[in-house]
């Protein structure tokens, strides 16, 4: 669905002025304001008989644009002094700072977005907002969550609630006190992040959510601002929270965890003593096959094995056919110049190297079998991320494989699917850091 504006840039120039002359004064006198002319899809509230409306999206996404735009809805009426169907609202975020300065006095805040003859005004000392028509909305710190005892609303916009500090006790509070009108509603504006209450209100029956990323807001955002946070976050996971408004949950008892990978990136690569791809090969095809897992890896192997380094390059992980799975792995090579391709064969067996060596027939493959479950394989990769041996490639995209790191604990895979892409992973670390290390260490102990 695209929204006016989206119409208006595109249309033709003559579509445009014939729109545009068809229009009344007084109706193009008010186009700037009718936001549902302008909204982009995920700013607009869903249909249905909804309690808490929660917009998730990346930084700059228009959610705070969105919740204005909600307030005004609710508490204007068909004339400047006409009632509107709410007339008490709490305004609640982290702060009373950022209450005024973002949701009142922002450049999306009501003021900004209400029309000259509908402006509230601002009583700072009551720190409360007075339309033309008597609605009052009310401000409130989430720091203050006892404040919310003793005053009601028949609405709510909630800002940012992912980052509140007594997120759960100023939300509860809030629910005693959103009871006013035959259907009191709420609005939840906020960048996600893994959070119980957050969570909590997602899963709620009477919840509905809407979504976007920091890019459907781009034609309101600096370029070099896109540009910048694309090359730094691009394809990480804190990105893909930031930037994409993903909710990304760190499971309990994970080997890793958002911090440690955050922790783990660097901005270049030394010069690699080796490197390989590693493949963790899907056996099936076909729409609902599991995806292959490719990942390549580089090592600094200076020094004794305690002072080695694993860099992880890229993720290029495909789904498809043995042939076209084949095909990435080769060309996963050919770009980083690896020296050898190793994969697993529990499944696939001999089929493995007889596809790869069909795309090339000198291709330098290791065939690699486990003897040990998933989790055990992870453990001791994990801990080389502990000590700060293995680290990241910024701008590499590896978001989707450090999804899959945060989700394996010592109990097993927790996300859905197969962990493809760690296994890769494991499976590269080993190759490069793990089993050499063994090797390097045995002579030694023989010597004794």
């Amino acid at each position: 669905m695209r929204s006016g504006a989206d119409w208006l840039a595109c249309a033709a120039p003559e579509a445009v002025d014939g729109f545009l002359e068809g229009l009344s004064d007084n109706a193009l006198a008010s186009l700037p304001w009718l936001f549902e002319f302008w909204a982009l899809p995920h700013q607009l509230p869903p249909e249905g008989d909804w309690k808490s409306w929660v917009i998730m999206g990346g930084r700059g996404a228009g959610k705070t644009r969105a919740g204005s735009e909600w307030v005004l809805r609710k508490v204007e009426g068909a004339a400047p002094e006409a009632p509107g169907s709410c007339a008490r609202v709490a305004l609640v975020g982290e702060t009373f700072d950022q209450v005024r300065e973002v949701m009142v006095f922002g450049d999306s805040g009501i003021i900004a977005c209400s029309p000259p003859d509908r402006r509230p005004v601002w009583e700072a000392t009551r720190r409360r907002l007075v339309w033309p028509n008597g609605a009052v909305a009310m401000a409130f710190s989430a720091h203050e969550p006892e404040a919310l005892r003793g005053p009601q609303f028949d609405a709510a916009w909630v800002d940012e609630l992912a980052k509140w500090k007594k997120g759960e006790e100023t939300w509860d509070m809030l629910q005693f006190a959103l009871r006013l009108g035959a259907h009191p509603q709420q609005v939840v504006t906020t960048t996600p992040k893994n959070v119980e209450v957050l969570k909590r209100i997602l899963q709620s029956a009477s919840t509905v959510t809407t979504h976007a990323p920091t890019d459907a807001n781009r034609a309101y955002l600096a370029e070099s601002f896109l540009a910048e946070v694309g090359a730094r976050y691009g394809g990480t996971r804190l990105g893909r929270q930031e930037l994409e408004g993903v909710l990304l949950e760190d499971v309990e008892g994970a080997l890793w965890t958002t911090a440690s990978v955050e922790g783990a990136r660097v901005d270049a690569l030394p010069e690699l003593d080796r490197v390989v791809v590693a493949l963790d090969p899907a056996v099936s095809s076909g729409a609902r096959s599991d995806e292959c897992g490719i990942v390549v890896a580089g090592v600094v192997a200076r020094g004794a094995p305690q002072d080695w380094r694993a860099y992880v390059i890229e993720d290029a992980s495909v789904k498809g056919s043995p042939v076209e799975w084949a095909r990435a792995a080769i060309a996963a090579m050919d770009r980083h110049k690896a020296e050898r391709l190793v994969a697993e064969v529990n499944q696939g067996g001999d089929l493995i190297g007889t596809v790869l060596r069909q795309v090339d027939p000198l291709v330098p493959f290791r065939a690699l079998h486990a003897g040990r479950g998933k989790a055990a394989r992870a453990e001791p990769v994990a801990a080389l991320y502990e000590q700060g041996r293995v680290k990241h490639l910024r701008g590499a995209s590896l978001g989707a494989l450090e999804d899959q790191m945060c989700r394996m604990t010592l109990r097993g895979y927790e996300g859905k699917g197969s962990p493809d892409r760690l296994d890769a992973l494991v499976w590269a670390v080993h190759a490069l850091m793990i089993e050499p290390a063994g090797a390097y260490r045995r002579p030694r102990m023989r010597g004794l």
